[in-house]
């Protein structure tokens, strides 16, 4: 009796099940682990390939030597698509990110070490007792933890879980609004949080405590020294592609944008004075538990980027000499210029309370107006409202 054939099966049949033992795995692992649109097809082509070749090869024994040819010549398609993937995550990787994240850790208020700034003398106000509860958004941390160290018993302020707290500008006016904190540092409310305070039956009451700009910015060695109000809502609502619309090399447009009821993305959607916005770029991340989500673009400093975000997070990469902030109206965004309110793009930082904040809510905002408070909001790297 032969048992050729049905040896020849099992073989074939064993190496296929191995084949999508292993494949299973490496689908897994690409999928979760940021590869969902490149590493996760290439296993799928690579397994249908590797279990075609396997037949084949079974049954077809008089073509084997080419076979293996193919099979290495596929294996070296394989190892260069990888290579060259490599390559343009490296090219991409190269250009530096205009980072718009505090690392907050940094400035909690008695921290050792901490980077938020302290008084050169006791501050003249000492809050004991029931506590304000703070929030806001991230680029005002460094302020508010300042104001602190100077006026809150020292003691643990962690940034999740204390009565300071730092969950970014749209949770902060969500827990406000809802009556979960007291008082939060932040910029205009967005048209949605403004709706929901009404909607909710409660009065956002803002208080100018600084004054920053609002920055649009480039890759260094582009030409465009400045834009005007109208050709940065051409660039944004899509009707502008190039820069040699605007004065320019010949290059295409790469505008960046900011999660929605962000601070400065709020501040953009109000310069547009109502026109669409385009759909900005995305990128996929890894996000909790593995899974992979796609976001807003983090601004990458290409040569034909632009990019927004508030002057204080873009300063030092401004100071590196990588990106340079734009003329807008004609006005560059120095602090004099902020100051004396000739930037048009200036804005009020706002400590926002309602009616129902704890009763020393009122005692810590009046001391943040005093020159004691205006000179925290001037030594972290804000220009005073006064």
């Amino acid at each position: 009796m032969n048992f050729q054939p049905l040896v020849r099966f099992l073989a074939l049949f064993s190496a296929m099940a191995l084949t999508l033992f292993v494949a299973y795995f490496f689908f897994i692992f690409t999928l979760f682990g940021g590869g969902g649109r490149f590493y996760t097809p290439l296993v799928l082509v690579i397994t249908v390939v590797l279990l075609v070749f396997e037949v084949v090869f079974t049954y077809w024994r008089s073509k084997r030597r080419l076979l293996v040819k193919l099979l290495q010549g596929f294996g070296v398609v394989c190892v260069l698509a990888v290579a060259g993937r490599m390559t343009h995550q490296a090219y991409h990787g190269s250009f530096a990110v205009v980072d718009t994240e505090v690392d907050i850790r940094k400035y909690d208020p008695f921290r050792p070490g901490t980077l938020a700034v302290s008084l050169d003398e006791a501050a003249t106000l000492r809050l004991e007792g029931d506590l304000p509860r703070l929030d806001g958004a991230t680029a005002l941390y460094p302020v508010y933890a300042a104001f602190v160290r100077a006026t809150y018993p020292e003691g643990d302020y962690g940034s999740y879980n204390s009565v300071v707290q730092c969950t970014k500008t749209g949770t902060a006016y969500d827990r406000l609004i809802k009556g979960q904190t007291d008082m939060i540092f932040v910029a205009r409310p967005s048209q949605a949080h403004l709706d929901m305070a009404e909607e909710l039956g409660v009065e956002l009451i803002l208080t100018p405590i600084g004054r920053e700009a609002f920055v649009f910015f480039v890759n260094e060695q582009n030409e465009v020294r400045g834009l005007t109000t109208e050709q940065i809502q051409g660039i944004y609502s899509g009707e502008i592609t190039n820069w040699r619309d605007v004065g320019g090399a010949n290059q295409a447009i790469r505008p960046f944008q900011r999660p929605e009821n962000s601070g400065s993305q709020t501040m953009l959607q109000t310069l547009m004075e109502g026109k669409t916005l385009m759909e900005p770029p995305t990128e996929d991340v890894v996000a909790g538990m593995g899974g992979i989500i796609n976001q807003t673009a983090n601004y990458r400093n290409y040569r034909g980027s632009i990019g927004y975000s508030f002057r204080f997070f873009a300063s030092e990469m401004v100071q590196e000499g990588q990106i340079r902030f734009l003329e807008v109206d004609g006005v560059a965004p120095t602090r004099e210029n902020i100051a004396n309110d000739t930037y048009p793009l200036s804005t009020n930082l706002y400590a926002i309370t309602t009616p129902n904040s704890k009763p020393q809510t009122e005692k810590l905002l009046a001391w943040i107006l005093s020159d004691q408070g205006q000179e925290i909001v001037k030594k972290t790297g804000y220009t005073p409202i006064q």
